[in-house]
Parts: structure tokens; C-alpha cells; sequence
């Protein structure tokens, strides 16, 4: 029994270990390929290796994002690069405010006493 909990829990970590991901570009490319509709959705999902789901998913991501673009909403989410600098450039001015306030206090301390 432990034996197929352990083959069933390898063969788990090896599919998650070599699913493919997709870029948006491929994703692009993919979904223009079907709407141009020279094969039929099936036989390009085949073709990809995805499911027609998927496929499906990913049509739907994509209208949705034109469709918020053309009325007018430009905010976008943002790529992991983009977080990891907001976070790496917040957490340096978090340092600056502290190192400016810790010279403030020690300023006020020093400036009151002279008086």
C-alpha cells in the first residue's frame, strides 16, 4: 500500500515537474492560429499538446483584456519582475524614512538640550 501511495505521489511530482508553460507570446501565437481558423480547434490543441480547455481559457483571458483595453482601462497587472523591484525599492525607502527619523529624533534631542 505505501508503495503505491509513494509511486502515486512520484508520477504527481513528475507531471507538475514537466508540465509545460506557456509564455503570453506562445499564448498569442496559439490563439490567433485558432481564430484563424485554418484547422480546427481540436487538431491545433493536438498540434500544441493543450487541452481545448485551455485553449478555451486562454480565448477567453484574451478577448477579455482587449475588451478592458478598448474601454479605457489601462491599469494592467504586474509581472513578477515588476513586484520583485517595487518590493526591493520599498524596502530601501522603508530604510531611508527609518535612518531619517532616527537622525531627527537624535537632532531634536541634541538641538533642545543646547538651549
Amino acid at each position: 500500500m505505501s508503495k503505491k501511495k509513494s509511486a502515486g505521489s512520484l508520477i504527481s511530482e513528475l507531471k507538475r515537474k514537466t508540465r509545460r508553460s506557456f509564455s503570453s507570446e506562445e499564448k498569442i501565437r496559439i490563439i490567433i492560429e485558432g481564430m484563424r481558423g485554418e484547422s480546427t480547434i481540436a487538431e491545433l490543441c493536438r498540434k500544441e499538446g493543450i487541452a481545448p480547455t485551455l485553449y478555451y481559457k486562454w480565448t477567453k483571458d484574451f478577448m477579455e483584456a482587449g475588451k478592458k483595453r478598448l474601454q479605457g482601462d489601462t491599469m494592467r497587472e504586474a509581472n513578477t519582475s515588476e513586484v520583485k523591484g517595487l518590493k526591493v525599492e520599498n524596502s530601501s525607502l522603508k530604510e531611508l524614512v527609518a535612518e531619517l527619523s532616527l537622525e531627527n529624533r537624535f537632532l531634536k534631542k541634541n538641538s533642545s538640550g543646547d538651549e
